[in-house]
């Protein structure tokens, strides 16, 4: 920064996950350019239940600074290999969308397509024993192997998570206000000028981070930007969370359930279990839901059931004026792939790569806009997939959600892995051909063909190579120990909660 420019005031509205991961990241990469505020209330309560995570968080950590093993023992976190899909096909069919590699690919074609010639030669195993994360996964194994470039998440306490990050915003010099947002105030032009608190002080500002969740204070109640509403793709409207005492050593992954109106999760920390259901309250009522998430849950609760209702959809502009919205106040997707906390980090390195140092520029705000619809479409499209994509008719929701018209976008891409078993990956879309295989074929969609390219190889060839690759998984993984002991040496939990 010249000297004697004056530094910009950035009031971040709202505290949680949204805010301070926000907070931290402008603190430590660009405290020498803004002054930075977050305004929060004791008395407002955060959603808190994004526990876990997926492995562009990784990332995020790394950039700010975090030494690893000390903020995940300080968030009793877990490791997190993928996520276990239980009931979404059919009854009692299970299958991991892991966060790996599966198997080798060619530069002209995925490794599903030598996957598909060795299944017609009836040489080929189920596709997710060629992937080493999910055959980790599955004998609850884990360790660092930077070499092999092990793919990994976390599970964690979410709101142990935002107090880290608090510490190390506050250690960059953002400064926290408590208080309760009474007023927005606006210039002629439209543009929000102070946030006035409920004890009459007003914090003035240049650029406002709006990260006061589902209410979105200044994006929608002050800016009335509008929502764009995806209940017609993706119908569930409510979630209800409890944490459980732990009776089991933590997977090395996440479980999501399937009902008969949606789906339940688990997701395993050191010190206790997150659980949660999420359903179409159209199709189950919130005291059936409640009472059948206490029945299936393991453990003794150690919370009272919460219920959360949403929309599904996402604000028709995420930044307007001087105003960003980041986390539940630009929108929501339900957490079904985990995508929350990525969506926050996505705006948050959006910003600091166009932080409006010399005032708001209209390009800058079309080009935000338009990289984080884009990206919100393609995840949209994704979750929309689990649901579509069944063979269950069991129940009504069900019966609804498979007959469902879908976005186009989706459709191009069921039907282009149908007839070629090709997967295209196009700009910088979060899933990646990976991704939309194991799904996809967890789902019960099997390509019709394959690339030629799989034809030019024997049996015999097709046949070391693909033995060759599960050799290696299963000798890698064998070699691993156990997810439980590996965090006892590498982060234990810092603190034990009282039972």
């Amino acid at each position: 920064m010249k000297d004697g420019q004056a530094k910009q005031k950035v009031i971040i509205a709202g505290g949680g996950t949204a805010g301070w991961m926000t907070a931290a990241a402008l603190g430590k990469v660009l405290e020498k350019v803004c002054d930075v505020t977050l305004v929060e209330s004791d008395a407002i309560g955060t959603v808190g239940v994004g526990e876990a995570t997926i492995p562009t968080l990784v990332t995020y950590n790394r950039l700010i600074g975090l030494d690893e093993a000390k903020w995940m023992s300080a968030v009793k976190g877990t490791f997190k290999l993928g996520i276990a899909f239980e009931n979404w096909t059919d009854l009692n069919h299970r299958y991991i969308h892991s966060f790996g590699i599966t198997g080798k690919d060619h530069w002209t074609a995925g490794f599903q397509h030598f996957w598909h010639r060795g299944r017609e030669l009836g040489v080929a195993r189920e596709f997710g024993d060629y992937c080493l994360e999910l055959i980790a996964a599955e004998k609850d194994r884990f360790a660092h192997l930077p070499d092999l470039g092990l793919n990994y998440a976390y599970h964690i306490d979410a709101t142990a998570y935002a107090g880290f990050l608090r510490e190390i915003a506050e250690r960059h010099g953002v400064k926290r206000r408590e208080g309760r947002i009474a007023e927005v105030r606006r210039a002629a032009n439209g543009d929000i000028t102070s946030l006035v608190l409920d004890d009459g002080a007003a914090l003035d500002g240049d650029l406002f981070v709006d990260c006061t969740g589902f209410r979105a204070l200044l994006i929608e109640g002050a800016l009335g930007v509008g929502y764009d509403d995806w209940t017609h793709w993706l119908p569930c409207d409510r979630a209800i969370a409890v944490q459980t005492e732990s009776v089991r050593a933590p997977r090395p992954y996440t479980r999501s359930i399937a009902h008969e109106a949606g789906w339940r999760w688990q997701i395993p920390l050191q010190h206790r279990t997150g659980n949660g259901t999420v359903y179409c309250s159209k199709y189950l009522s919130d005291d059936e839901a409640q009472a059948k998430l206490l029945n299936d849950i393991e453990g003794r609760p150690l919370t009272e059931p919460r219920v959360l209702r949403f929309r599904t959809g996402m604000r028709r502009q995420h930044w307007h004026r001087n105003c960003i919205a980041i986390g539940l106040s630009s929108g929501f997707i339900e957490p079904l792939e985990s995508t929350s906390i990525h969506l926050i980090q996505r705006s948050v390195m959006r910003l600091m790569r166009m932080f409006p140092q010399h005032g708001v520029h209209q390009p800058d705000v079309d080009e935000f806009n338009a990289q984080t619809a884009y990206e919100t479409d393609h995840i949209r499209d994704f979750i929309i997939l689990h649901y579509h994509l069944t063979n269950r008719t069991d129940t009504p929701f069900w019966r609804h959600v498979r007959s469902m018209e879908i976005p186009e976008s989706l459709a191009h891409r069921m039907r282009l892995f149908r007839e070629t078993g090709r997967v295209f990956r196009a700009n910088d879309e979060l899933f990646a051909e990976n991704s939309w295989t194991q799904v996809m074929l967890g789902q019960g969609l099997m390509p019709e063909t394959h690339h030629p390219v799989a034809d030019v190889m024997s049996e015999a060839e097709i046949t070391r190579f693909l033995d060759y690759i599960i050799e290696n998984v299963n000798r890698t993984a064998n070699g691993l120990p156990a997810h439980e002991d590996y965090l006892k040496s590498y982060c234990p939990a810092a603190i034990a909660e009282p039972a």
